[in-house]
């Protein structure tokens, strides 16, 4: 029987990369994005014979009712969730203190601590029926040192994310519950399109790779149920 997992953030970059190196592993997955089309595209750009183990669910993570819409789908059809990894996340221009405005502040908040808190509260309590799963937290880190680069908004929001995975770990050891907070360095992904400056292809190119990153996600939830990686830090050489 196949394990069964759930990615956000899976039309891009980490996520998309993720949800491919987990179907490929012989997961069944369903990707969570706002983009349906793109969601589809990272179906195409699976190995053929993966696909149909991959599921679309389009939907704002934001959007606490559609994330529990779809919890209550993934477990109504499989009966179960193994991982659950949270790969969306968001940025802006405008990142300084001096340029902060309360609304860009909760767009940022909303997609990396909100948007991650809302799915994990929606297949919390199926874990702790099932006695057991991996969440997996695509931090940076901007969450474990402030960078001006990141900007304000983005690093509270990684360090309250770290924070959240920490209490998980905390809370639901008891229940065999495990988290881990992945703290990457610069990946090429499409985020680097809001920075202010979006960096040349010949500085992507010595970035880490999203594939990097799935392969972090892989280890975490393929340990045995007895271990956990709490942290894990990885930047480019």
């Amino acid at each position: 029987m196949s394990k069964i997992a759930v990615v956000t953030g899976a039309s891009s970059g980490v996520g998309r990369a993720t949800a491919i190196a987990l179907a490929t592993d012989g997961w069944d997955v369903t990707l969570i994005a706002r983009r349906q089309a793109a969601l589809a595209k990272t179906v195409e750009m699976a190995p053929a014979e993966v696909r149909s183990r991959m599921h679309l669910a389009p939907g704002d993570i934001v959007d606490r009712p559609a994330i529990d819409a779809i919890a209550k789908s993934v477990l109504s059809m499989h009966g179960r969730i193994d991982a659950l990894v949270n790969a969306a996340g968001t940025n802006i221009p405008e990142r300084s203190l001096e340029k902060w405005t309360e609304a860009r502040f909760r767009e940022v908040f909303d997609v990396n601590l909100a948007g991650a808190l809302n799915t994990i509260m929606a297949f919390l309590p199926a874990m702790r029926s099932q006695q057991g799963g991996t969440i997996v937290n695509i931090n940076s880190i901007a969450g474990q040192n402030a960078s001006v680069l990141s900007g304000a908004a983005y690093v509270m929001s990684k360090f309250a994310l770290a924070g959240l995975t920490q209490s998980i770990n905390a809370e639901e050891a008891k229940n065999n519950i495990r988290a881990t907070s992945i703290f990457p360095g610069d990946i090429n992904t499409e985020i680097l399109e809001k920075r202010p400056t979006p960096p040349p292809p010949e500085a992507r190119a010595k970035m880490l790779q999203p594939q990097d990153i799935a392969e972090c996600v892989m280890l975490a939830i393929n340990l045995p149920p007895r271990a956990v990686v709490e942290e894990l830090r990885i930047v480019p050489r």
